[in-house]
């Protein structure tokens, strides 16, 4: 996988796991950029319970945790702007035009489907729902949050 396309620009999370973290997220997304030696700048953001209620974001640098390969990628974020909380993601299956990605955390209990359109297809999307049931989730758990 080109860790220069996938770690780059805006990313929009279109499907996810229900967890405490997210809940009344909305318009959620993922903005990444290069930092310094290598690192990824990783920026998640959401809106609280409307894509125009205020906005929520949490940033942190990331590290890819197997170069080369360029699937697993933990990110030290600053909750509270200092609190260090440590968070690992595996990116199960992409497109080559990088256009979605499948990820999960490395225990296979959380999953997000993100993509670059912030309205993709409904026929891409039930792919997409398709390719993380084939991988073993429960996708009746799926949320998919409004999206502006």
């Amino acid at each position: 996988m080109d860790a220069s396309k996938l770690f780059v620009g805006q990313w929009v999370e279109i499907g996810r796991k229900p967890m405490k973290l997210t809940n009344s997220c909305v318009a959620g997304g993922t903005r990444y950029t290069s930092g310094k030696n290598g690192h990824v700048n990783v920026v998640d953001t959401c809106h609280e319970k409307t894509p125009a209620g205020k906005l929520k974001s949490i940033s942190g640098p990331g590290t890819i945790l197997n170069p080369g390969v360029n699937t697993k990628l933990h990110v030290a974020y600053r909750f509270l702007g200092f609190l260090p909380v440590g968070r690992d993601y595996w990116i199960l299956d992409h497109d080559d035009a990088y256009s979605w990605f499948i990820s999960s955390n490395p225990q296979f209990t959380d999953l997000w489907i993100y993509t670059r359109d912030a309205r993709p297809s409904p026929s891409l999307v039930k792919t997409l729902v398709g390719k993380a049931k084939s991988m073993g989730y429960d996708v009746s758990q799926l949320e998919f949050p409004a999206q502006p």
